[in-house]
């Protein structure tokens, strides 16, 4: 399934809103608890850097690892801590990422009519696109990357979000299976953080990032992706294999909450 076969969240899911700036008014580190740190976290899940399944608000070792992983891999001086450089690179979005503040790009250009495709989370070849004909609409360099220029243009007019409920096939899947890597495709470690609420979805049913309260599951985070997740179908993550298994197939109500 994607990088795994599903994915379930609860343990006090967050999702916080994207149209606030204050992430990058102060410096974040070990021991920082407020609404900023679960804003920073929601980007490192973005970016698939962050291996646990809600952002809590305290930067902890896991948001340090996390913070690390991203400056190495962006060449930024490797210290944990989320000062202006690393929040200044985080905040800026390109073609492979995906989760909750894509979903909220892809609404601005909706609200533009410059994005005509389905809002599925994903960066992909249709949101490069848009986003480079906003730029150029907008006099910006039209390189097709979300960075505060587009942002602060973009966020003259205001998105709309849905909230949808309707009825899918689901089944369940554990994280230890054959040929599973324990991590979801938006780089969550259900091997290592197996108390979550994980669901693997169709992407252009459910967007990856999403926010999905499942009947007789609770409230999850579609985070995954998988061959065999097609249309109104979803993967549950229970970490426990006969419990699993007693899921079966069944169809179930779903809603999904983009912001």
């Amino acid at each position: 399934m994607g990088l795994l076969m599903m994915a379930v969240l609860c343990t006090g899911l967050f999702f916080p809103g994207h149209s606030s700036a204050a992430l990058g008014s102060q410096m974040l580190s070990t021991g920082s608890s407020n609404s900023d740190v679960k804003q920073l976290q929601e980007y490192l899940m973005t970016k698939g850097v962050f291996p646990y399944h809600t952002a809590t608000g305290y930067y902890g070792p896991i948001t340090k690892g996390a913070v690390e992983r991203f400056q190495e891999q962006s060449r930024l001086k490797v210290d944990g801590i989320a000062g202006s450089a690393t929040i200044s690179k985080i905040k800026v979005l390109h073609s492979g990422d995906m989760g909750k503040p894509v979903i909220e790009l892809q609404r601005l250009l909706k609200a533009w009519n410059t994005y005509d495709s389905k809002v599925d989370g994903i960066y992909g070849d249709s949101t490069v696109s848009a986003v480079a004909s906003f730029q150029k609409d907008q006099g910006i360099t039209a390189d097709g990357i979300a960075g505060p220029k587009t942002f602060s243009k973009l966020r003259q007019k205001s998105p709309s979000y849905s909230t949808r409920s309707f009825t899918v096939n689901s089944s369940a899947y554990t994280a230890d299976c054959d040929g599973c890597s324990g991590k979801t495709r938006m780089g969550i470690d259900l091997q290592k953080y197996n108390d979550g609420k994980v669901v693997a979805v169709d992407p252009d049913v459910i967007p990856l990032g999403s926010k999905v309260v499942v009947e007789g599951y609770g409230t999850a985070i579609a985070a995954d992706t998988g061959g065999g997740i097609n249309g109104k179908m979803i993967d549950v993550f229970i970490p426990d294999h006969g419990d699993a298994i007693n899921w079966g197939r069944k169809d179930v109500k779903v809603t999904v909450y983009e912001k």
